[in-house]
């Protein structure tokens, strides 16, 4: 099976409670079905020792952006797509709303320089209620602040080709990923599907016909 000369990166990206962590599994499960090789990088920010949500101080989002880089450069060459829970873009709009405004450790550039790094970058916007999960904010306020933040700073970090936009209430069971999966591929100029792997219709509103024996998912651990 021919694998793509390089590695490719996408990353859904928003404000918390948005279903990020449900699209980015169920993209990365479309690219398994299309026989690519899939990495899955978790949401680091819940593994923060300095406090996350309201409270965040600039140090933890620093902690976080970090962090993110780190996860990112570890799990990139393992397979030809790592699929991301965040990127540096959303973590970045976190670390400004904790320093006011400001960029006192002067990531900015770092910052720019990374989210170049993206194939795809998909941002859901946020048309659904928030609900406890026991560890990210519930409060519509802070949410609003981080999506002001990615409305002002996302378009000079992505252009306009990487990026993609939907609705978290089209996020589901049934949520048709291909014509996403076949953006990524032409971006790379590669096949979407590997040979051998049946080829299935890709059009908006349509699901692929379901295998008759569907293959285990399985996903990179951090």
């Amino acid at each position: 099976m021919a694998r793509w000369a390089r590695p490719a990166k996408v990353a859904f990206v928003g404000s918390h409670g948005i279903r990020k962590t449900t699209a980015a599994h169920g993209f990365a499960s479309a690219l398994q079905r299309a026989g690519r090789s899939v990495e899955y990088g978790r949401e680091v920010v819940r593994d923060n020792p300095l406090g996350i949500n309201e409270g965040a101080t600039g140090e933890a989002q620093l902690w976080v952006l970090v962090s993110q880089i780190r996860q990112e450069l570890e799990l990139a060459p393992k397979a030809e797509v790592l699929v991301l829970d965040r990127g540096v873009m959303d973590n970045f709009a976190y670390y400004l709303r904790a320093c006011g405004g400001a960029d006192p450790f002067a990531v900015g550039p770092l910052v720019e320089r990374w989210s170049a790094t993206y194939d795809l970058v998909v941002r859901l916007l946020p048309d659904v209620g928030l609900r406890s999960d026991g560890v990210r904010s519930t409060s519509d306020a802070f949410r609003d602040e981080i999506e002001a933040l990615l409305d002002a700073r996302l378009p000079g970090l992505v252009d306009a080709a990487r990026l993609a936009e939907m609705p978290a209430s089209e996020v589901g069971d049934r949520t048709d990923w291909w014509p996403l999966a076949a953006r990524l591929a032409a971006s790379v100029g590669e096949p979407l599907f590997a040979d051998g792997v049946p080829r299935r219709r890709i059009s908006r509103g349509r699901r692929p016909a379901p295998d008759p024996d569907p293959p285990q998912l399985a996903f990179g651990e951090v």
